[in-house]
């Protein structure tokens, strides 16, 4: 399952999710796509993406902080 978080590094709530995912030892498993960079932005807006942070699931954009996390918890690594 190809994982990608896009966030921004100045974004507290993106802050938070990547703390997470360093607890959870999951960047190597999450590719982070900070959407100041123009590949990465157009990769979230075609997702449908508004709010950050974001994961994408391969299927579903998972926008903000909480369900973010609520998305980790689910997915099976």
């Amino acid at each position: 399952m190809a994982l990608e978080l896009f966030h921004s590094l100045a974004d507290p709530e993106s802050a938070a999710v990547r703390r997470r995912l360093g607890e959870l030892e999951l960047f190597d498993r999450v590719e982070l796509r900070n959407v100041h960079f123009d590949s990465h932005r157009e990769a979230f807006e075609s997702h449908g993406g508004k709010t950050l942070p974001a994961l994408w699931d391969g299927r579903e954009l998972h926008e903000g902080r909480e369900a973010v996390l609520n998305a980790l918890t689910k997915i099976s690594f």
